[in-house]
């Protein structure tokens, strides 16, 4: 069940605070710790909508945990060339509230500021990040039928194309008139599983308040402070003669003159307090005036309920102002927040809602969930990754970062001074104290490392003092750490090449047990999705028993890393329809991987876009749970799958973590020499994660044993 509802606006002014406020009376009802989440908010003042919710249900959540970002955070990040950090910061929020909560229920954000099409994208682009289904909301005022319903089947799209279910569409502030005809056509393109409903235009949830005012203008508050929840129905400006004034009084009158117009003023509180005119809602004093100090406690002896408040706006500028101003629900006004969920009960069925909620399952993962993720695993225990490469300013960086983040204990390789030389010379900030730099030509570990190289290689003709040469490389120094426990795991090759990382591994730490090769897999973090590709560096021509184990290895790797594995297996044919030396290899590793793992769903042989794209996937291999909806990809050699890898990184622009190797006793991950520093930093956690694991299988194994 989802644990959450993204509840979504096509445009300004929708009504999102009715549904919002209507949901979450049924959601506390269901739930026992509920919390409240809007991703985005103005940031100029405290956000009425987030106010309104906590306040009024006594959410145990703070006003802070309540948002994302403000909009002057997230234009920091923009010019500062930082917007993955956007949607970093937003998952990160959620994910603590996710920890503590039940249910989340997350408002989508109000249009200000940014075309309508760059906020919607980003609502749809959220709700897919936080893996939650949608409600989409729009209003029907000043639209035509067409007009309405195209726009709701653009939005209705526009979230299925990013995989974000859509359990429901309300229309909103609909004429009575329309309300079964927009349900019915909205019900015509809306899948069996949306819920529809419609909502009237309600008169009285229009109004604006004497709050409204408030906000709006500014308004100081002369008199009537426990009446500022009045609703004003219209306005009437007071600048004539009184006989001619007290014809434009009416019920919920709103009457504005300039601040020395006495007799205007009296005049109304005067009609307030006769029965035989109906009761006006305020006064606002225009042109900053107030009345003579004797007039004012007349004013204050006579009014007893009316607000009075004092604008520095002329006359008829305030009048435009309050005509034209954006009407809200505030926290103090319980009689609107009452009517509101009156109004969603009596026309949407929320139990309905609530049941879709509970049905609704994704395992999709899109690429900053999972760099979360990676995080989070990586968090679980702080494990000690040896990086041979100490003189490289990227891996320094990357070390930072790690640092920074309090992810893993780093310990660096090479010349003290020099290391900390080229971080001072980088600007990069380290805590020295809490990074170990051993320096493999002076290090007491060498003598004994040099001599465990010996006694493990002599029989490939390897003499001492070869062996003592090998100890003081990095890449050997940090493997033997890594054999000997002196470190968890190393990550090495953003300046060496793959062989001189790799080969010190099969040499000193071999394989784990049930594992007869190495092999690796790559993270692609495509822009939708993060999907495993295998084996794009290591084995070059697999047979069908090592295309076999290098899938079930992919599939348990993505799984540990909460991709959940439908494992495709790749060929130039689908299903049935392709013969030949290459088609039959992997048919048969598919048959090896039914027979070993039924647990893994895995469909080969296939073609590449059979199984990422669910429209050919259907068409060519009607009925397969994995055609169009590929997660774990394995490829039939190393030249098809390194080409593809990196053809799909250039043209999609896709992330590409790794090469994470699987399969030795202990874990030890190659850079590519153009690595980034997130590529370094992203693979340190990748290893660190590796490490966690095994030493998590050796404590298994060792309760096992005991048993």
């Amino acid at each position: 069940m989802s644990k959450g509802l993204y509840v979504a606006t096509i445009e300004p002014n929708s009504g999102k605070t009715v549904v919002s406020l209507g949901l979450m009376n049924e959601i506390t009802t269901r739930n026992r710790r509920v919390a409240y989440f809007r991703p985005i908010i103005d940031g100029d003042e405290k956000d009425h909508h987030i106010n309104v919710i906590l306040s009024y249900f006594k959410l145990d959540q703070s006003y802070e945990e309540a948002y994302g970002l403000t909009r002057p955070q997230i234009l920091k990040f923009l010019n500062e060339n930082h917007e993955d950090k956007i949607m970093d910061s937003i998952i990160r929020k959620f994910k603590k509230l996710e920890k503590k909560y039940d249910f989340i229920l997350v408002e989508g954000s109000d249009f200000s500021g940014e075309g309508s099409i760059v906020e919607f994208d980003m609502n749809i682009k959220i709700a897919a990040n936080l893996n939650i289904p949608a409600l989409i909301i729009g209003s029907g005022i000043g639209k035509t039928m067409e007009e309405f319903i195209g726009t709701m089947k653009l939005a209705y799209d526009g979230f299925l194309e990013r995989d974000v279910p859509v359990i429901g569409m309300i229309a909103n502030k609909i004429l009575p008139k329309n309300l079964k005809a927009v349900v019915k056509k909205m019900s015509e393109f809306a899948g069996e599983k949306t819920y529809v409903a419609a909502i009237p235009r309600d008169e009285y949830l229009a109004m604006p308040s004497i709050y409204d005012i408030i906000r709006t203008l500014d308004a100081k508050i002369l008199l009537g402070e426990n009446q500022l929840d009045r609703e004003i129905k219209q306005i009437a400006v007071g600048a004539m003669e009184i006989r001619h004034f007290l014809k434009y009084i009416k019920d919920k009158t709103l009457v504005i003159t300039p601040g020395d117009r006495h007799d205007i003023i009296l005049a109304a509180l005067q009609a307030d307090k006769s029965y035989t005119y109906p009761s006006i809602s305020g006064i606002v004093l225009s042109g900053g005036l107030k009345p003579d100090k004797g007039v004012m406690k007349l004013v204050e002896g006579v009014n007893t309920y009316v607000p009075v408040l004092s604008v520095k706006h002329q006359t008829y500028e305030a009048a435009t102002e309050i005509k034209n101003m954006d009407v809200r629900i505030n926290p103090r006004n319980i009689r609107k927040i009452q009517r509101a969920i009156r109004l969603f009960k009596k026309y949407v069925d929320s139990k309905r809602i609530m049941e879709s909620i509970g049905q609704c399952r994704s395992d999709r993962i899109t690429p900053s969930m999972f760099l979360y993720n990676l995080e989070e695993l990586a968090s679980r225990k702080k494990m000690r990754i040896v990086l041979p490469e100490g003189t490289e300013p990227r891996i320094l960086r990357a070390a930072a970062k790690i640092q920074q983040r309090d992810l893993a204990d780093i310990i660096l390789l090479g010349d003290e001074k020099i290391i900390k030389e080229i971080a001072r010379s980088n600007g990069i900030r380290l805590d020295w104290d809490k990074v170990k730099i051993i320096n493999p030509e002076t290090s007491e570990l060498t003598d004994k490392y040099a001599r465990k190289i010996y006694e493990l290689r002599k029989h490939k003709g390897i003499n001492e003092a070869m062996a003592r040469d090998l100890a003081k490389d990095g890449a050997y120094f940090g493997t033997m750490m890594v054999r000997e426990g002196d470190a968890d795991g190393m990550v090495s090759g953003a300046v060496h090449t793959t062989a001189h990382t790799i080969k010190p591994a099969l040499q000193l730490i071999k394989t784990k047990p049930g594992s007869n090769f190495v092999t690796s897999t790559f993270f692609m973090a495509l822009p939708d999705r993060v999907s495993a590709f295998a084996d794009c560096a290591i084995v070059p021509n697999p047979d069908a028993e090592q295309l076999a184990e290098i899938a079930i290895q992919t599939a348990d790797a993505a799984k540990e890393f909460g991709i959940q594995p439908r494992v495709a297996m790749l060929s130039y044919s689908s299903g049935k329809s392709g013969k030949g030396a290459d088609v039959e290899k992997v048919r048969k590793a598919t048959e090896i991987v039914k027979q070993k793992r039924p647990d893994i769903l895995v469909e080969g042989p296939i073609q590449y876009d059979a199984a990422v794209d669910p429209e050919v996937g259907q068409k060519k291999m009607p009925g397969s749970p994995v055609a169009g909806h590929a997660t774990v990809l394995i490829f039939p050699d190393l030249n098809t799958g390194n080409n593809t890898y990196k053809a799909v990184q250039r043209e999609t622009g896709a992330l590409a973590i790794g090469p994470m190797l699987m399969g030795l006793k202990k874990p030890v991950n190659d850079l590519s020499r153009g690595a980034t520093v997130d590529d370094i930093y992203n693979t340190i956690l990748l290893t660190s994660v590796q490490a966690q694991k095994n030493e998590k299988d050796k404590e298994e194994e060792k309760q096992t044993a005991k048993v």
